[in-house]
């Protein structure tokens, strides 16, 4: 049944140098190898949205372009043993998409552009030199959203709401620092803010129904442990009638109640575009890490929980996506 659902090391520099730029010429194929964290629907559709930015550009899988696609399943070990098998092979551009495959595939592969994608902060998660001048063979585009303005749709959702949760995965670097800037915008609204983290899937349950009780409201930042659970979220969230503000919209689909934020689609097209720029010759070096615009932002509302946990969305919110699941 369906329901309906309304982001300068000198070594860098050496390294650099090292990369020979790919001209495009008619008649010529160019090979793409993959590492996809895992299968998720916003990370799915920053890989989808990758190959229609190359398709608009002119680089089309199975004409010109063949892509080895490698899906560590959630599994960093993975990660490094998909790199390490990309690096044997004759690609002439690497994609990584969320930041634990990034880190895989920046530590093994130096003379082969990395493009990456799904990430927060590059410079923070240690793949760049900066965001603006990234240096070495990696460059790409970040995920990162409007945390403070997520935040602040708790004020019109549950106006006497005291205590707010902030629930993430502690081994991911950029949900950390995510969590990190909304307890910052909580706070300076005046909500009591309380942390909880897991390490494992098979803690979320368990510590969701630990917060049962004690927060008024719940943000969980774009997450890929948590993304990909949120089905065990909401079975805990929802009947206690715990709103959830989602990081991103694939989230909100799974069971969240709400997001302001990028669409990850379209956050691929931009990072393809980078791609096929470098297989005209631009040096990833040099290629600042881009972002969506904000003019882009929308919002993503699951009309079934809202009316689950009783909540009236207010209309300011509304007229942004309704998706389907």
């Amino acid at each position: 049944m369906k329901k309906k659902f309304a982001v300068l090391m000198m070594m860098g520099l050496v390294v650099s140098s090292m990369i020979l730029p790919v001209s495009a010429e008619e008649g010529d194929t160019y090979k793409i190898g993959v590492c996809q964290l895992m299968e998720h629907t916003a990370l799915d559709a920053a890989y989808e949205g990758f190959l229609e930015g190359l398709k608009e550009a002119g680089y089309e899988e199975g004409v010109n372009l063949e892509i080895d696609m490698n899906n560590a399943q959630g599994d960093q070990s993975n990660c490094a043993t998909i790199a390490a098998k990309l690096k044997n092979e004759d690609c002439d551009l690497v994609l990584a998409i969320a930041t634990q495959a990034a880190q895989a595939c920046a530590n093994e592969i130096t003379d082969t552009p990395i493009v990456i994608t799904a990430v927060t902060d590059p410079a923070e998660s240690g793949l760049v030199d900066s965001n603006e001048a990234p240096g070495a063979n990696l460059t790409g585009t970040s995920d990162l959203t409007p945390v403070a303005s997520q935040i602040a749709m708790i004020q019109k959702l549950v106006p006497d709401a005291k205590t707010v949760g902030v629930f993430y995965n502690s081994s991911e670097t950029n949900s950390k620092l995510q969590a990190d800037m909304a307890i910052e915008a909580g706070e300076e609204l005046g909500y009591t803010m309380e942390t909880y983290t897991v390490s494992a899937t098979n803690e979320i349950q368990q510590v969701m129904e630990s917060m049962v009780g004690k927060v008024d409201a719940l943000y969980i930042p774009t997450d890929n442990m948590l993304a990909s659970n949120m089905p065990t979220v909401a079975l805990v969230a929802n009947p206690a009638k715990i709103p959830v503000i989602c990081g991103e919209s694939g989230m909100v689909e799974n069971g969240g109640l709400i997001t302001n934020g990028i669409n990850y689609h379209d956050l691929g097209v931009l990072t393809g575009q980078q791609a096929a720029k470098i297989l005209e010759g631009a040096d990833p070096a040099e290629m600042p890490i881009e972002y969506c615009d904000e003019s882009s932002y929308t919002y993503t509302i699951n009309e079934d929980t809202a009316a689950e946990i009783g909540i009236e969305i207010p209309e300011e919110f509304l007229g942004g996506e309704n998706a389907e699941s």
